[in-house]
């Protein structure tokens, strides 16, 4: 009889609820899954949408730079196959490992390999030690896992690469006119979505006339992009929705977007945009997530000088210059990220904790 799967998680996005329906359905009454409802950044919170196995107390300590959750600890003892995540700042992590240890039981750290400030940073020995303590860990790319492998060669180490999309929700159909620039994600000062604001504008002149900028998404800097829209006059050149999750309205916006944009730090919304066909244009020097794996320049992906709307107006126009170039590629593209970045692959990574 297969052992059950318990995942642990801070809070469960909108997102993340497709790779958890997905497990459910292929283990049944063999998962659980618990979480709370806010993320150390408060703006990151479980979706009204998701239904766990139960729900979780996060208690943040010391201006939310601290976590001890509780409401899960009855699975802590039990003989299952347990996934935390792997963050050295959720302290009953700690706990439940060493407990888990001691009594040999099975526990998987799923998370990033290393902090925002790279492998060699100080911060990475405790989160090498985190890593110690657990039976096996779970990285989102295959460069994760061969660098951690090299220092860790005694742990088994595999790869769920994020994802957001099943394989057959993606897609390369195009509107009759694709001619927007999009951007899909919180909109947050890291983000730098002021910055795509200003690159944008910038371009105008040099691009075509129903050209227009997508901003979706909510968060603090929302209402100043609505504001210089206004004082600008581009509110027919820019178009500011709010968060969207349905998955019909945002193939609609792809479907009519040449070029996603990242102006700030890569994260997830890259498989979603290489999902839908949509190469996306890139800050080349920021604190990256992991997710920047899947840009391959010239490919799927470009690059600009950070911080330089100057030359993120350039390469804007380079892309509707080459328009014809990149509405031709969308088919391979989406073949790239199906065979890569599906549910379906991410998925496989839990599943094979306890079926194989």
């Amino acid at each position: 009889m297969l052992k059950p799967l318990v995942i642990i998680q801070t809070v469960v996005p909108s997102y993340r609820i497709k790779v958890f329906d997905e497990i459910q359905k292929q283990l049944k009454d063999g998962f659980k899954i618990y979480c709370g409802d806010s993320f150390f950044d408060s703006t990151i919170k479980t979706s009204i949408n998701f239904k766990s196995t139960g729900t979780l107390k996060n208690h943040y300590i010391l201006g939310r730079r601290f976590l001890w959750q509780t409401g899960h600890w009855n699975e802590v003892f039990k003989d299952n196959v347990l996934v935390l995540s792997l963050n050295p700042r959720v302290i009953s992590h700690w706990i439940i490992l060493l407990l888990r240890l001691l009594s040999r039981k099975r526990t998987i750290l799923w998370g990033h390999a290393w902090p925002r400030s790279g492998q060699n940073s100080k911060s990475d020995k405790l989160r090498h030690l985190m890593r110690f303590f657990a039976s096996e860990i779970i990285v989102y790319t295959e460069q994760q896992r061969r660098e951690l492998q090299e220092k860790m060669a005694y742990k088994k180490i595999t790869t769920a690469p994020n994802a957001v999309l099943y394989r057959h929700e993606m897609s390369s159909e195009t509107d009759n006119e694709v001619n927007d620039v999009i951007y899909v994600g919180r909109l947050i000062e890291d983000k730098k979505p002021l910055l795509l604001y200003q690159g944008f504008k910038n371009a105008l002149d040099s691009l075509p006339e129903k050209a227009k900028l997508i901003i979706i998404g909510d968060g603090p800097q929302r209402l100043k992009l609505v504001e210089l829209s206004k004082k600008d006059d581009l509110e027919h050149r820019v178009t500011i929705p709010g968060k969207i999750t349905d998955i019909d309205v945002l193939k609609s916006y792809y479907s009519k977007a040449l070029v996603s944009a990242s102006p700030g730090y890569v994260g997830l919304s890259i498989t979603q945009s290489l999902g839908y066909g949509v190469p996306m244009i890139i800050a080349r020097d920021e604190h990256h997530s992991p997710e920047l794996e899947a840009a391959k320049e010239d490919f799927n992906a470009q690059f600009f000088n950070s911080d330089d709307e100057n030359n993120l107006a350039q390469g804007l126009v380079l892309f509707f210059n080459e328009k014809d170039k990149w509405l031709n590629r969308r088919t391979e593209i989406v073949e790239y990220c199906k065979n890569t970045y599906s549910i379906e692959i991410m998925t496989r990574a839990f599943v094979n904790l306890v079926k194989v």
